[in-house]
């Protein structure tokens, strides 16, 4: 299982990799759950990260604008990113996150052929009205795209787990999977559920709340001391 971390500007992206982060995930906590960051923040992450590491840029919380979108993975890939994240946050079923991802995917590939495309959905999905998350992996696959992921749309405390259980989640896992292509979790993950995580079959677990100074995605600061303990126990796995 790999350890995406997401900073928010540089002093973070350097705390995630000191850490010893496998994913650094470029985003803005003040525009949503998947909110964008701007691309000269893309660019000069990827500058100072090694490049035996990947760069994620998430492209927001994104409405039902396939046009609009498409032209925000144009920009995350142009500045480096080599995967990007699309939050299916005004999608409200699967013909319209499937349109959506399907645009996604064919700008991310004119720009870069070896980028990889996330199609993120959420386990609060009925809060929002969004995409049923247990149809993420079928428009991650019809789409084109490399990986299905869930995270949480409202950040109120709440995790994953408290809108999916195990048994949701193992489904989760087991399509993705079954399409052939990689699954990723997030959602206020806390240290202590990340073996179960492991054991569900996630293939990447994104954090950025555990790996902040005081737990507190929006006010604290990702530590290096927090990703590599966070580390120790995604390896020890």
């Amino acid at each position: 299982m790999l350890l995406l971390i997401s900073p928010i500007n540089t002093q973070e992206a350097r705390e995630a990799i000191d850490g010893g982060a496998d994913i650094v995930d470029v985003k803005n906590p003040k525009e949503g759950s998947l909110g964008a960051n701007f691309p000269w923040v893309i660019k000069k992450i990827r500058e100072m990260t090694p490049n035996d590491l990947q760069v994620s840029a998430t492209l927001g919380d994104v409405p039902y604008k396939p046009g609009t979108v498409s032209l925000a993975a144009a920009g995350a890939v142009v500045s480096g990113a080599d995967y990007i994240k699309v939050g299916l946050y005004g999608t409200k079923n699967y013909s319209e996150a499937l349109e959506v991802m399907e645009n996604v995917v064919k700008t991310a590939h004119e720009f870069n052929d070896n980028v990889t495309v996330v199609a993120a959905g959420y386990a609060d999905a009925h809060r929002v009205g969004a995409v049923d998350p247990l149809d993420i992996p079928r428009v991650a696959a019809d789409s084109g795209a490399d990986l299905a992921m869930v995270d949480t749309a409202v950040k109120d405390g709440k995790t994953l787990f408290d809108f999916m259980n195990e048994e949701t989640l193992s489904k989760f896992n087991e399509d993705t999977h079954k399409y052939g292509l990689q699954s990723a979790l997030a959602g206020s993950v806390k240290e202590e559920q990340l073996s179960l995580l492991a054991d569900l079959g996630c293939d990447v677990v994104g954090i950025r709340g555990a790996a902040c100074i005081g737990g507190d995605r929006n006010s604290g600061h990702i530590h290096h001391e927090a990703v590599a303990r966070l580390k120790k126990m995604v390896e020890s796995f």
